[in-house]
């Protein structure tokens, strides 16, 4: 653990990278439903501080919760997964 403490990171694939230094991440998470069982994906788009404009729309990316950096930015990439193709 480091010294800042447990910070919550979320796993998701760059689905646009117009902006500058941001980049919006689609995070996608499956749960069952407790009644029936279905397994149900839920999605969710964030958008993450991006700082030398490395990400790339369709890379996968680690993102890591920050302080705000404006009115929608509270997520950092902290690394570049995989490379798009």
């Amino acid at each position: 653990m480091d010294e800042r403490g447990q910070r919550k990171t979320r796993v998701g694939v760059v689905i646009s990278d117009k902006m500058d230094k941001t980049v919006v991440v689609r995070v996608e998470t499956t749960h069952r439903h407790p009644m029936y069982g279905k397994t149900l994906r839920h999605v969710r788009k964030f958008k993450a501080h991006n700082v030398q404009n490395q990400a790339r729309q369709g890379d996968r990316v680690l993102i890591e919760e920050t302080r705000p950096l404006s009115k929608e930015k509270r997520w950092r990439v902290a690394e570049i997964l995989e490379k798009a193709r």
